[in-house]
């Protein structure tokens, strides 16, 4: 697995308080099926599409599902938005250009990446090729709402066949 993308230990230090309780069978190793999970997600890939290295693609897919449904991923996500101490840099887009925020940042020594709005007068430089990053991330979240859409689009439409099954075998 050494050509596969891993969370490092330090990282799953910080998610696993998060993690749900394991009742009954123990889970898979956490770090391997994340590690899948951030794959699939950040290179745009099908679930089945997961390199074996990360364990079956189902094991991939449920565990994405179940925990966004319990909230686990939003929690993290929350958290990890808080800046810790060691924070270097922040990357953000035009939606955050703003005196405020650039000098609060700043103040704590850290390097603002935000390309400025259209109409500002004074534009003060952010590095370039570091936002073209900030698509990996944006195509992780993108991914993530794309599926609870589907997920929810497909329960909403199991809800429906059913009612419409009951109200047939009542009538």
């Amino acid at each position: 697995m050494s050509d596969v993308f891993l969370l490092s230990e330090r990282q799953m230090e910080r998610i696993e308080p998060f993690f749900p309780l394991a009742h009954g069978v123990p889970r898979v190793d956490d770090r391997r099926v994340l590690s899948g999970i951030v794959y699939v997600i950040r290179n745009g890939l099908q679930w089945k599409d997961a390199p074996k290295a990360y364990g079956p693609h189902k094991t991939l897919y449920n565990r994405f599902i179940r925990w966004s449904r319990l909230g686990v991923f939003d929690r993290i996500f929350t958290t990890l938005a808080d800046l810790p101490a060691e924070t270097k840099e922040v990357i953000g887009d035009r939606g955050y250009d703003s005196d405020t925020i650039r000098q609060s940042l700043t103040e704590r020594n850290i390097t603002v990446c935000i390309p400025t709005k259209k109409n500002r007068k004074f534009k003060p430089p952010y590095d370039w090729h570091l936002y073209k990053k900030r698509h990996l991330i944006e195509n992780m979240f993108d991914h993530q709402i794309g599926q609870r859409f589907a997920v929810n689009q497909n329960d909403a439409l199991a809800q429906m066949a059913y009612e419409v099954h009951r109200w047939g075998a009542e009538g």
